[in-house]
Order: structure tokens, then C-alpha cells, then sequence
């Protein structure tokens, strides 16, 4: 089984699907039309609720600075591959609801909130997938291979190979205050595969 199939097949992002972000705390990143993701996910999986769907498992407000509220939505999204459904695969995702414009001076209110966090949860359960990849890893720009010129990001080839050994890399992000799996540098990947390897052989040799 080609593990990296779907991932390679989804990466690439069409230009008439990006957006340079030119203001917020984004400033200076991509935006990807959502619409260029659920047609990847019709591509590769079929039509919605028949090859792929997603449930909504929980959705909230929370209140921030300047009396801000955000809204914030949890789905899983599932996929079928060789006619078997997927496990959940999680998102979240957020979107402001009430937001002060310091500007002006004055609080606005969003009636489209809870789409814009649902939109978000999607896109984040989709890079789970490969799908968009590299938008998010400007690295990692070549087809089927790590690019050579930059080695201080963690190839597909280790995100794989931590994946078969059982290690929970969103916990790894967390753990280590990286925003995704994309952010996994080389030699950290390289570090956790040892341990995680070391580990296996320890239990291995305890169950003897």
C-alpha cells in the first residue's frame, strides 16, 4: 500500500484557488477557497454523504479580549477508501463573532459565525489528508520527495514512519508548541522515531 497516495494526489494547491492574505494576524500567508477542498475530497472520495461527510460534535462561544467572542466548531470528517469508512478524523475550527474594530471604535456582530468555524474545521481535518499541503509547507514544494535544499522540516517519509509507530503527533505539537504536524522539524522527527523505536523494543523485550 502506497501510504502517501492520497497525500501526494491532494498537495497541490491551483493558483486560481489561492488568495494572498493581506491583512490580520495572517498577514503575509495563503487562504485556499474552501470550495477547492470539498471538490479534492469529491475528486478523490465521491460525491458528499455517499464517498465522505462530516458530523458536527460540538460548537460554542467563548469571550476574549475587548469583550471579543469567538465562535468555535468540532467536526469529523470521515472518508472511504476501498469501500471501508474511515475513524473520525477531528477538526476545529474558529471564527469571530463579536469583534472590536479599534479603528472605529465599536463592536461588530457576525450572523455567519458559526459557518466561517465549520468552513475553518473542515480545512483543519482536511490537512490531516495531505489535502493543501504545500500551501502550508512551503518546504516541502517538490512531488514525492522531501526538497533536499531545506532539511530542517520533517519529510513525508517521517511523518509516515511516526504515524506506523503509534506516536500521537498532535500531542507531539502540543507538547512542543507547534501549530501543526508541518512544523516538525527534521531532527525532531528524527529524535521521536528513535525514542518511539526504543520504546517498542523495550516492551518487546518485557513481553518476553
Amino acid at each position: 500500500m502506497d501510504n502517501l497516495k492520497i497525500y501526494n494526489a491532494v498537495r497541490d494547491v491551483p493558483e486560481n484557488a489561492q488568495k494572498a492574505i493581506t491583512d490580520g494576524n495572517l498577514k503575509g500567508k495563503t487562504d485556499i477557497n474552501p470550495m477547492w477542498r470539498i471538490k479534492t475530497l469529491t475528486e478523490q472520495f465521491g460525491v458528499c454523504g455517499i464517498g465522505w461527510y462530516y458530523k458536527i460534535t460540538n460548537k460554542w462561544l467563548e469571550r476574549g479580549d475587548d469583550n471579543t467572542v469567538c465562535a468555535f466548531v468540532d467536526i469529523e470528517l470521515y472518508i472511504k477508501v476501498d469501500g471501508e469508512w474511515s475513524m473520525p478524523i477531528v477538526g476545529t475550527g474558529g471564527s469571530s463573532f463579536v469583534k472590536f474594530f479599534k479603528t472605529q471604535g465599536y463592536h461588530g456582530v457576525s450572523d455567519e459565525c458559526y459557518k466561517m468555524a465549520l468552513t475553518d474545521a473542515i480545512s483543519v481535518a482536511c490537512k490531516a489528508l495531505g489535502i493543501g499541503a504545500d500551501v502550508y509547507w512551503g518546504k516541502d514544494r517538490t512531488k514525492y520527495t522531501a526538497d533536499t535544499e531545506n532539511p530542517k522540516m520533517a519529510t513525508p517519509e517521517q511523518l509516515n514512519e511516526l504515524g506506523m509507530l503509534g506516536v500521537d503527533m498532535d500531542k507531539m505539537c502540543d507538547h512542543y508548541k507547534l501549530e501543526n504536524v508541518f512544523d516538525i522539524s527534521y531532527a525532531l522527527a528524527e529524535k521521536t522515531i528513535k525514542q518511539a523505536k526504543n520504546k517498542q523494543a523495550e516492551n518487546k523485550k518485557d513481553g518476553e
